[in-house]
Parts: C-alpha cells; sequence; structure tokens
C-alpha cells in the first residue's frame, strides 16, 4: 500500500468516526465520464456566462467581474436566470456524492459550487438540512438562508437539530437560487468573513476538533483560499487534500501554511481508495 493509500485509509476511517469533515469543489465533476452537463470550473463557467452574455474582453476570463458587469448593465435578474440555465440540470450523483451520502456518521459537508448534486445525493436521508451562503446586497441583511430536505425554509433553531449539514458557501441554483458569484456579492462577505459574521453557528460548532479533506479544490484563486482559510478556523490543526499534478506557488504555499497534506492521486483513484477503505 503507498503513502497515499495509507493516508486515505486514515482518512476513511476519520470520516465515519464523524472526525474527518469533507470540502468539496468544483473539481468533482472530473468524475463525470464524457460530457458534463454543468460547469466544471471557474475557467468554464464564466465561458459559459460571457458566451450569454457579452462583456468587455478585458474581462471576460474573470469571473467576478464578468459576473459584476452582467449585473449592473443587464440586471441582478438577468444574472441568476443565466446561472439557473447553467446548473439547473446536473449530472447523476458520482461515486463521490454517493459515497459520502452513504456515511451516516457525518455531521457537516462543505460544498463550495453551485449545483445540487450533493443534496439530490442525499434525498431520503434523515434529519438533514442545508445552510447556503447569501449574496448581502440582493438579501435583506442575511448571511445564510437554511432549508429542511424538502426545500422549505427552515431556521438557526432548526439546523441545531439536524443530524447532517450541507453547506453551501457560495449558493446554489436549488431550491432558490442564491449565488454569491459578482464582485459585490463578495465585497461584504470578504470585509466580514475574518470575524466570521457569515459563517453559520451551526457550521463553527460543527467543525471545532475537526480535520477537513478537500477534494475536487484547487487553491489559485484568493477567492477559494479565502473561505477555505475561514472555513477551517478553529478547527484541528491537521488536514488533507487530493490534488494531482503540479502546484502553483499559491497553492503550495497555502497548504503548507494551514497544515494540509498533500494526496498526490487522481481524484476518481482517491475516491475508489475511500470507498474501499
Amino acid at each position: 500500500m503507498t503513502t497515499a493509500h495509507t493516508l486515505l485509509a486514515e482518512v476513511a476511517g476519520g470520516l465515519k468516526a464523524r472526525q474527518v469533515i469533507p470540502y468539496l469543489g468544483a473539481g468533482v465533476f472530473d468524475l463525470v465520464e464524457g460530457a458534463c452537463p454543468i460547469p466544471r470550473s471557474p475557467e468554464e463557467l464564466v465561458a459559459a456566462l460571457t458566451a450569454k452574455a457579452a462583456v468587455p474582453g478585458r474581462i471576460r476570463r474573470h469571473l467576478t467581474a464578468a459576473s459584476q458587469y452582467i449585473e449592473s448593465h443587464k440586471h441582478r435578474r438577468t444574472l441568476e436566470t443565466i446561472l439557473t440555465g447553467l446548473f439547473k440540470t446536473g449530472p447523476e450523483p458520482t461515486a463521490l456524492h454517493r459515497y459520502l451520502a452513504g456515511i451516516p456518521e457525518l455531521p457537516l459537508i462543505v460544498d463550495t459550487w453551485y449545483d445540487d448534486t450533493m443534496a439530490r445525493a442525499l434525498a431520503g436521508s434523515p434529519f438533514w438540512g442545508q445552510i447556503q451562503g447569501m449574496s448581502h446586497p440582493q438579501s435583506l441583511g442575511e448571511w445564510v438562508r437554511y432549508f429542511g430536505p424538502d426545500g422549505e425554509p427552515a431556521d438557526a433553531d432548526a439546523a441545531a437539530g439536524w443530524n447532517r449539514v450541507l453547506y453551501k458557501p457560495m449558493g446554489a441554483v436549488t431550491p432558490a437560487g442564491n449565488y454569491l458569484v459578482s464582485d459585490s456579492d463578495y465585497v461584504e462577505v470578504l470585509t466580514e468573513i475574518d470575524i466570521q459574521s457569515p459563517i453559520p453557528a451551526a457550521v463553527q460548532n460543527l467543525r471545532a476538533g475537526r480535520n477537513f479533506l478537500f477534494l475536487g479544490c484547487r487553491f489559485d484563486g484568493e477567492i477559494g483560499r479565502t473561505f477555505a482559510r475561514q472555513i477551517i478556523k478553529r478547527s484541528a490543526e491537521r488536514h488533507w487534500a487530493v490534488i494531482s499534478g503540479e502546484l502553483s506557488r499559491n497553492e503550495a504555499k497555502f497548504i503548507e501554511t494551514y497544515g494540509i497534506t498533500r494526496i498526490d492521486l487522481p481524484l476518481a483513484e482517491a475516491v475508489e481508495a475511500l470507498s474501499g477503505a
């Protein structure tokens, strides 16, 4: 057994022991065989957005700036309608989504993409719900909203009694089409996130003393690094990330700084090792 597989066997035990929290990024959809019906990265998403709404060439490759341009020049509703169209028909849950949904002991799953695949994988599980990040300028001063397993609105008191919490810090296509995606969406969140205001109490409580496993995540963008850093704040000191191939300088610095052990395996191989452990 390789060192990577030994680590994954340890992590698999931690998932079942309620000690390790999965943290999913857009890259989990690299597990989809063939064409994927939704964008699988910020780069794919901004390309899809700008194919549907013209933006200046200088920002065509920058997701938050392109989203802000669409919001400012064509109205917020236009941006949300495009995003909902891009994510409304997601793929079937991957082997990873099914594996995580099949671990009833997991108290928290963090999922940072805009799809509803993990929620669909959890359908039928008892006493779970999701917490979604809100676009603060578009809300009534809320940082998050709560939804039960049927998609009906819930609240923080209900969340405290859920067996499993699905935390979608960037929002999601269902049940209400909440998205953090434009510059204005992030400006207040990033101002407040260091003092943890946008992170719900249920998540803060569940992360305490626990380790995180990053799957399908890259740390080459400042926003992604900031959210990861703040979500794992006051958790355990040891974490893992499945990342295959070469790391950027920013990624290497980030994982070293925050006690993240890199597992250099293709995601599909890592998922197979986890589920077989």
